[in-house]
Order: structure tokens, then sequence, then C-alpha cells
């Protein structure tokens, strides 16, 4: 009896511990991102005068781009131009773009001084605890995610090819919105994203 219960406590020390250990792997994990065509459901999170904003009041009537940013990423900060310019070239087309900052330690203040040293106009909300980034699968500043006018996920990955401006040979995320706009099958609807991994709480 004795040895049958000291068995069965020996289990039971084997299987927490291999629940803890499962747990703590799980933990650094960032969630897989959607599928190309999933919806992704309206959000709510607060821009950077704490004033909530939804997706629904900020997208664009052909849709929406989705840029996960940062302030101290060196290569988000490299795009900082081409973002400003991609906002800037899509907002008549009915295209809106909105940044998404999801740094644990870059607060709110942080993220307007940023964007107004930066010259971005486009909105910029604040995502805390990572839970925007988290539902999209998000790793790095910058990544891209465009939306169609149903919310319904068209593209994900990097915004072109190259850090550097003057390397640049394929702009993967002007493609994909240029294509949708002409109503044409979108080639390439997903390019690694690369840079900075997003500091998550």
């Amino acid at each position: 009896m004795k040895r049958n219960l000291s068995l069965l406590l020996a289990s039971l020390f084997v299987i927490v511990g291999a629940i803890f250990a499962t747990g703590a792997r799980a933990e650094g994990e960032v969630p897989e991102p959607p599928a190309i065509g999933a919806t992704i459901e309206d959000f709510t999170l607060p821009d950077v005068d704490n004033k909530e904003r939804s997706l629904k009041s900020l997208a664009g009537k052909n849709g929406t781009v989705l840029l996960f940013i940062a302030v101290q990423c060196p290569v988000s900060n490299a795009y900082n131009e081409r973002m400003e310019k991609l906002a800037a070239d899509y907002k008549a087309r009915g295209i809106a773009v909105i940044g998404i900052n999801s740094n644990v330690a870059e607060d709110a203040a942080a993220v307007k001084a940023h964007a107004e040293q930066n010259k971005l106009s486009f909105p910029i909300l604040k995502d805390p605890g990572n839970k925007i980034a988290d539902r999209l699968g998000a790793k790095v500043t910058p990544e891209a995610y465009f939306l169609d006018a149903g919310n319904k996920l068209l593209y994900h990955g990097r915004i072109d090819n190259a850090r550097n401006a003057a390397q640049l040979e394929t702009s993967d995320l002007r493609n994909a919105l240029d294509a949708a706009l002409a109503g044409k099958a979108i080639e390439k609807s997903e390019a690694k994203a690369f840079g900075c991994s997003i500091k998550r709480a």
C-alpha cells in the first residue's frame, strides 16, 4: 500500500513539474498571426492623449494598414519618413494608416513626443499589455497588417525589403495596397517582417 502511494505521489510530482515547465516555455512565446483571409475583430485602444479609439472609427473606406512601430527601435525609426509618406499617399485613396506601439517601456508621452519630433501625422495607439500585438501575432517593429474594408487580412509582413531606403528593391506593402485598390489579387500576401522585437509586458 505504501509503495503504491509513493508511486502515485511520484507520478503526480512528474505531471505537475511537466505542467510548470510547459507553462514557462509558453509564457515567452508569441502567438501565431491570423491566417491571410481571416477577419480581424474590432478593438479599442487609447491614443497618445489617452482617448479611447476603435479600429472601426479610424478605418479607411477602402481598408486599413496597422503598423506596429516603436520609439527607440533604429529599424522602425529608419522607416519614419516612408511610413508618413505611405499614410499621406493612401489617405486620398481611402486607406487609413494606424500606428500601434506595444512596447511596455514606451509610455504614451514618449510615443506622442516621438510622433511630433518625426512629423508622424497618422494616429498612433498604445497597446497596454500588448493585447493587440498578441492577437495579431506581431513580433517586431516595424510590422504591417493590411485589412480590407471588411477587416479581412489581405497582407502581413514587412513594409519593403530594405532598412536603408537607398537599397529598396521591392515595396511589398505598397504592391499589396495597389493591387487591392485595382481589384486585383495580391501576388505576395506575406513577406517576413524584420526589425526590433516588441518588448512585451
